[in-house]
């Protein structure tokens, strides 16, 4: 069994660069993949979430990227020979025709730095990180996974205990409706003295009456389909894989099952273990919103 919940982070630095990758997820009943990518890489998209969706089948996965440094490799500093050119060629006709006196030096140029020169990014290659992102996304991913399958841990701990508590209850149940003919009875029996006075109704009829009851009340089919269904969830609850859908399910039909019990009971101590029984699957259905 998997959480839905994780988090994994790899990160990787060198020559003047520093790259890293980031992983987590919360519970979602489909699975949903959302990348944050630098400007360059959106092209890889499509490529990154095929790496998620292999390791995940449900939940919401934010993927962030991120790519620092570069040192001097980001910018480039560009001269404009053409210009220069053209304005030495310029000032030595203007000198040759003024007749003019002095040397034309690097320092004339100076002036017109912000035409003459000028500072430009360079863009990386497209593609040229993405090897290394993919590495650090696979050991990102590794991390998330163990994060999962040990929040996983937990939460099959946690059901399969409440599924021993259900189990229990049901064997009450099972025991209790087995009683209820007699016990049935005797209360018509004390009722019916209490409003007409003793031996007005015959032993056997009132038994007949106390059968009825306990026919309109039988319970019998939910308690096997409910014992069915708790065998099924007890084998669902240590399956590999993506059981959370089938596991949310089955309680529903658990809860269905004992919803009926309760209905068709006159029984206190009937009612009181279903109650129990209601308590539990609440706690089991809040659980499995997190298992894949």
């Amino acid at each position: 069994m998997r959480s839905m919940t994780g988090f994994g982070q790899a990160s990787w630095q060198g020559d003047g660069k520093r790259l890293s990758v980031e992983v987590r997820s919360v519970n979602q009943r489909f699975l949903d993949v959302k990348l944050s990518l630098p400007r360059d890489c959106q092209g890889w998209e499509s490529e990154l979430k095929e790496l998620v969706a292999g390791v995940a089948e449900r939940g919401k996965v934010d993927v962030t990227v991120y790519r620092a440094g570069g040192g001097s490799e980001d910018f480039a500093v560009e001269a404009n020979d053409v210009l220069a050119r053209a304005l030495v060629a310029s000032w030595r006709k203007l000198q040759k025709t003024l007749k003019l006196p002095g040397a034309i030096d690097i320092g004339m140029l100076i002036g017109r730095g912000g035409d003459l020169v000028r500072v430009v990014e360079r863009k990386a290659e497209a593609g040229a990180d993405l090897p290394r992102i993919k590495k650090l996304m696979a050991v990102a991913l590794k991390d998330f996974n163990a994060a999962r399958d040990r929040e996983g841990k937990t939460l099959q701990a946690d059901m399969i205990g409440r599924l021993k508590t259900l189990r229990a209850l049901h064997d009450g149940l099972g025991k209790r409706t087995k009683t209820l003919v007699p016990e049935l009875a005797r209360r018509l029996a004390e009722r019916v003295a209490q409003v007409l006075g003793k031996g007005v109704v015959s032993e056997e009829r009132l038994v007949q009456e106390a059968a009825m009851l306990a026919e309109r009340a039988d319970v019998t089919e939910e308690l096997v389909r409910l014992g069915s269904h708790l065998d099924r969830l007890g084998e669902l609850l240590r399956q590999k894989g993506s059981v959370g859908k089938a596991i949310d399910f089955l309680i529903q039909e658990v809860h269905r099952e004992v919803n009926t019990i309760a209905s068709k009971s006159a029984d206190l101590e009937v009612t009181n273990m279903t109650l129990t029984a209601k308590g539990e699957i609440e706690k089991l259905r809040e659980q499995v919103q997190n298992v894949e």
